[in-house]
């Protein structure tokens, strides 16, 4: 009996924590069904080890970008070597990008004018990273944590000109609505596994089969029974079997769905 195909879309290969048995590991994704896998990049530096990834393994792909955590280390623009980093053949998309207010200096003694500072950077670096997508023709791959709001606004002048995946997709069915109806797609990682999920099942129930990804997020985020352990990519698999039974669908029939909607919003994972 085969193994059903999928595809990781959203994992930090080029993270410390995958050092010590990275061949290992991608033999257990492979042995798992993980056929592609997409290396994520945080800054411009992840964004080079990413690809370098990918120059070395034929099952490898990269996002090309820089988180908003990280904003406030960026240079004030970013566009230029995030255009020659997105010509490389194996660039499939730009991010992770978008906005982050989970964190913000005030929790940490700051004052509203750094909260304030903080967000403008943010929203600086994503309108880049927005733009460069839209150049290029690669779509976005979409970090928003406590932002929802202002991400969507800002997102509205380049919804028709670019597309965005909403990675690690935790927010109501109402706010899905308005990503679909942009034509924008989301993602779900193991938390749809987790015994406190039941909102992220509740997402996955409303998503029509060909509007979703999936995605482990690793090292982060591994899904029941792993759960608190570091994840890896061969655990798309065990998310896959608790979001085929939320969709009362087959694996083989989630493969197809999601694998496809994946080569149409990478194009270059054909």
């Amino acid at each position: 009996m085969s193994v059903p195909v999928f595809y990781e879309t959203h994992a930090h290969l080029d993270y410390d924590d995958f050092k010590p048995d990275f061949v290992e590991l991608l033999a257990r994704a492979q042995a798992a069904g993980i056929t592609k896998l997409i290396s994520i990049a945080t800054d411009l530096a992840s964004s080079r080890r990413a690809l370098a990834l990918a120059e070395q393994h034929p099952m490898i792909y990269a996002a090309v970008g820089w988180h908003p955590s990280n904003a406030h280390e960026a240079p004030a623009d970013i566009r230029a070597e995030l255009r020659e980093l997105a010509r490389h053949p194996k660039a499939v998309a730009i991010g992770e990008c978008g906005l982050d207010y989970y964190r913000l200096p005030s929790a940490n003694g700051g004052s509203a004018a750094d909260d304030e500072a903080y967000k403008r950077k943010q929203a600086e670096i994503f309108a880049q990273q927005l733009e460069v997508a839209a150049e290029t023709g690669l779509n976005c791959v979409i970090h928003q944590r406590s932002s929802f709001d202002d991400l969507f606004a800002q997102i509205q002048p380049f919804a028709r000109k670019t597309r965005g995946v909403f990675h690690c997709f935790g927010e109501s069915v109402a706010r899905l609505e308005k990503i679909l109806a942009v034509g924008w797609l989301v993602s779900y990682t193991g938390i749809v596994t987790f015994k406190n999920g039941q909102n992220i099942r509740d997402a996955v129930a409303a998503t029509p089969l060909d509007k979703f990804m999936l995605e482990t997020d690793c090292p982060y985020l591994a899904p029941v029974p792993y759960r608190g352990k570091r994840c890896e990519p061969a655990y798309v698999m065990e998310i896959a079997e608790t979001v085929a039974q939320v969709k009362s669908c087959t694996l083989a029939e989630l493969s197809a769905a999601t694998c496809a909607t994946a080569e149409r919003f990478f194009p270059k994972l054909r």
